[in-house]
């Protein structure tokens, strides 16, 4: 099967399971989605979701972010994995956006120039704070797209690259999201069945069965919903 007929195949059971998908991190516009973007970074969005409530109360701007004071940030995320680094970077970023004008606008540039913001966070920033078609590969991204044969890369940067070739324009932000929640509930890192699995069943082929079957011999089965780590050589800024 063709990369781009198995895309599609795969985009149609997406679409069944998961018709509209919504961002998993709350926010109110495209600060605070930024900032809970960057917050979730080797943390789960559940964990972010709790802790942000409080912070936005405090500081839901820039403006209100930057007067806060890094060590009051870090007071405010301290149940967040890095938080030391994170606060450092939230205060900083709320002066960079200050002086440029207060707002965060939909330029990949000006994001991407942003203290503790990568090119995923920002692709966030864009599809879900400005519907504008982008597609950011996080962990579970990366793992399906590699097990499914939509991409043999190796970086993120080169995954990403893959998925906008298969997947129409039109569909990247939807996708994103739906790959996301498919390999959280059905497809995990390890100990998965992939014969049984309404995807990897017919997209993951026979080399990387065989390969994921002697990787998980003797191993339990495990749980769904377990996040997968990118390797060193595909890390980067979130």
């Amino acid at each position: 099967m063709r990369r781009a007929e198995k895309a599609e195949r795969i985009g149609q059971i997406l679409d069944d399971l998961y018709p509209e998908p919504t961002p998993a991190l709350d926010h109110t516009d495209a600060y605070t989605l930024l900032v809970a973007v960057a917050l979730s970074a080797q943390t789960t969005d559940k964990k972010v979701n709790e802790v942000t409530p409080a912070l936005f109360a405090e500081a839901s701007t820039p403006e209100e972010m930057y007067e806060l004071g890094p060590e009051r940030i870090r007071e405010l995320i301290r149940e967040i994995g890095l938080a030391p680094t994170k606060a450092r970077n939230l205060w900083t970023a709320a002066g960079q956006i200050i002086d440029a004008g207060g707002e965060v606008i939909p330029d990949w540039d000006f994001l991407e120039s942003l203290a503790g913001v990568g090119h995923k966070t920002a692709s966030v920033v864009m599809a879900q704070g400005f519907n504008i078609p982008a597609f950011p590969v996080d962990t579970h991204i990366y793992r399906l797209a590699r097990r499914w044969g939509l991409s043999t890369g190796t970086t993120v940067e080169k995954v990403e690259e893959d998925l906008k070739k298969v997947f129409p324009k039109d569909t990247w932000i939807r996708r994103h999201l739906q790959i996301i929640y498919f390999g959280r509930e059905y497809c995990p890192a390890r100990g998965h069945d992939l014969a049984a699995c309404p995807i990897c069943s017919f997209a993951a082929t026979k080399k990387q069965m065989l390969a994921e079957a002697r990787a998980n011999r003797g191993r339990p089965r495990a749980k769904r919903g377990p996040d997968d780590v990118v390797p060193a050589s595909a890390r980067r800024r979130s």
